[in-house]
């Protein structure tokens, strides 16, 4: 049944799960809310902790005029399941006030305004007779010695409206049912992410080719530290099947010392609860993430539900595989596409009995230290299968995350993300021409912000865009860029820093000699000292995310005017916490074209970035160190060979 007032469509609210926030991250409650006849209402959001206790009101204004549609933002400072409702009301002292001020200076009613106002004022100080300053306006406005425009004035001096703020009058009170919001660790929405093969680092190619060990990878962990990465993500590290084993570049010959790839999970020497012998022992994967944990970084590890032909699945629970017609077990397909090595699960067949083994497999790791989880094509797999195990996981263990790696339809990666997984691959990759990145980042940044966050891996094993192909260092830097500066969280594969950019066939969107099939070690101090990587811009991109909460936060994204469709512009700001705090603001401009300079003028949205319409501010480029004097309307040239972006941070002129 609808209220009093109406207060419809409250946001945000999430079908099949419950709206999401980090500690700390600003979100909008919003409402539609109006009434009958011409008299003004008032508005509130109100939160209710984990505990039940509620907070206090916090005012929403009309989010533009007419529309009915009211906003207020909130900001949430702990993990846990709280709550949020919308309150709204009549505020007669402001009916009031808006009639006399209008009436009384025209002489119309005036005595009949002025004791109509007196009463509401005792009205209201009555409510709190600690505060005797209400009633004394009441006398006031009945003071006949007084002339009425005096009175009135009185009545809405700041004195006043400061006593009315504090204890309002609040009539035909209407309350919203109440939604759910969860606050997950800051993890959830900001981090920067590197991936790299365990195996690759120390191993030894040639006619006796030998993998690296978990003990040689963590001497890599420092360097990854030091570029500000927060958290390192490891693809598979559990034994690899030889049956139908893959070669170099996805071959179906491979030689006797081919390590196959790590997603083909399960061998005699065990399967998802497993470390490959090559790799080392499970005292030593915890030694790994001890070392991480030094270094302040976290381990993400990778859950990949399949198997093998060698599996021990295979043997133990042959029921957990779809038998074809011929009596074989059906390997993974994605037509024209085969994995010969990889069978995938039925999770129709015996759906009790492989829940509970995938439960027991993740907490086995959780045991170990991974409080990440990266899955591999979560879309594969049914959605109520991870609605289940994430709300599980979640109940027991609130700080464990789990990323969803659906490259898929829409429809099923938002309903991945509203479920329960608390980040999300995007289309990122394939979004390059300013008309996408702004489409598809306000989509984003928008009302799929209660429910998805986006985490923008740059590249990954099995993506190399086009664009980075074919566009040189530029295309590399261009990109980093873009995806750290737009994204709370980003991430890159490694050998980006190295802007390895060769596919292994045109068209193909895969590597030449791809580290899913073959060890690929990379000799990172000749780099280092030739200057062939982007590194140092890197760790300047994640030192600036972390020195900057602006660039920490999604919702809070605005593009700029550019006339020029090759040069993008967007900033995000936090606002400061009182009078005279500027908050924190970076405004980027970068050019997208990585074989040619523009030029063009960046026409900016002053008040996004907290500043007046003709203010003048000084604008820091964080990358060249250069300062330029700019306004609301600025020259740029960016040269992609010399360097193709403006990273400003704002100090106000004077």
């Amino acid at each position: 049944m609808i209220g009093r007032i109406p207060i419809l469509n409250v946001q945000p609210v999430v079908e099949f799960g419950t709206a999401k926030a980090a500690v700390g991250e600003t979100f909008q409650v919003s409402a539609t809310i109006f009434r009958e006849g011409h008299d003004g209402l008032r508005a509130a959001a109100v939160v209710w902790d984990p505990a039940g206790r509620r907070g206090p009101l916090r005012p929403m204004a009309e989010l533009a005029p007419g529309t009915d549609r009211y906003g207020a933002d909130v900001s949430l400072p702990a993990e846990g399941r709280w709550t949020f409702g919308v309150e709204a009301w009549t505020d007669p002292v402001a009916n009031w006030l808006h009639a006399a001020e209008i009436k009384i200076p025209l002489g119309q009613d005036v005595e009949l305004m002025l004791e109509e106002g007196a009463r509401l004022f005792e009205r209201a100080g009555r409510r709190v007779p600690q505060r005797p300053g209400l009633i004394a306006l009441a006398a006031t406005l009945r003071d006949e010695d007084v002339e009425p425009v005096d009175r009135l004035a009185a009545a809405t001096a700041a004195s006043a409206r400061e006593l009315l703020a504090a204890n309002p009058l609040r009539e035909l009170v209407t309350r919203s049912r109440r939604f759910p919001v969860i606050v997950h660790r800051t993890r959830a929405l900001f981090g920067s992410w590197y991936e790299f093969f365990p195996r690759s680092e120390g191993a030894r190619l040639g006619p006796e080719p030998r993998s690296g060990t978990l003990a040689q990878a963590a001497h890599r962990l420092p360097v990854i530290a030091d570029q500000g990465f927060d958290v390192v993500y490891l693809p598979p590290v559990h034994p690899i099947g030889e049956s139908f084993r893959k070669g170099p570049n996805n071959t179906l010959n491979p030689g006797p010392g081919d390590p196959g790839s790590p997603w083909a999970i399960g061998s005699y020497a065990g399967g998802h609860d497993a470390i490959h012998p090559d790799l080392g022992t499970i005292e030593d994967f915890d030694a790994f993430v001890e070392r991480a944990g030094e270094l302040g970084l976290e381990i993400a590890l990778d859950l990949a539900l399949q198997a093998s032909p060698d599996h021990p699945w295979v043997k133990e629970h042959a029921e957990w595989f779809t038998v074809r017609a011929d009596g074989s077990i059906a390997y993974a397909e994605n037509p024209p596409k085969k994995y010969q090595d990889i069978y995938p699960i039925n999770f129709d067949k015996d759906p009790e009995g492989i829940y509970a083994e995938v439960l027991r497999v993740v907490r086995f790791w959780m045991d170990h230290g991974v409080r990440i989880f990266r899955v591999d094509n979560p879309h594969t797999k049914p959605v109520a299968f991870w609605q289940r195990l994430l709300g599980e996981i979640h109940e027991s263990d609130p700080d464990v995350l789990f990323l969803a790696e659906a490259f898929t339809r829409p429809a099923m990666m938002h309903t991945l993300a509203k479920i329960g997984f608390h980040q999300s691959y995007t289309y990122f990759t394939w979004r390059n021409s300013k008309e996408e990145i702004e489409e598809y980042l306000r989509e984003l940044s928008g009302d799929a912000a209660a429910y998805m966050r986006p985490n923008f891996f740059a590249n990954t094993p099995d993506i190399l865009h086009a664009y980075l192909q074919h566009g040189g260092r530029p295309a590399f830097e261009i990109r980093a860029v873009l995806a750290s500066m737009l994204s709370p969280t980003w991430g890159i594969y490694s050998g980006y820093e190295l802007c390895e950019n060769k596919a292994v066939r045109p068209g193909s969107e895969e590597y030449l000699d791809s580290e899913k099939y073959q060890y690929r070690p990379r000799d990172w101090a000749a780099a280092e000292a030739e200057g062939a990587t982007i590194s140092p811009l890197i760790r300047r991109l994640n030192l600036l995310r972390r020195a900057h909460p602006a660039l920490q936060q999604l919702r809070n994204l605005v593009f700029h005017h550019v006339d020029q469709p090759d040069i993008i512009a967007f900033s995000k700001r936090l606002p400061g916490e009182g009078p005279g705090d500027r908050g924190d603001a970076v405004l980027v401009v970068v050019n997208l074209d990585p074989h040619h300079p523009h030029e063009a003028t960046v026409w900016l949205d002053m008040p996004a970035l907290g500043l007046g319409h003709d203010e003048q501010f000084v604008a820091h480029d964080e990358l060249s160190g250069a300062s330029y004097q700019w306004g609301a309307a600025n020259y740029v040239r960016l040269d992609p060979h010399v360097r193709p972006a403006h990273i400003f941070t704002l100090v106000p002129a004077g």
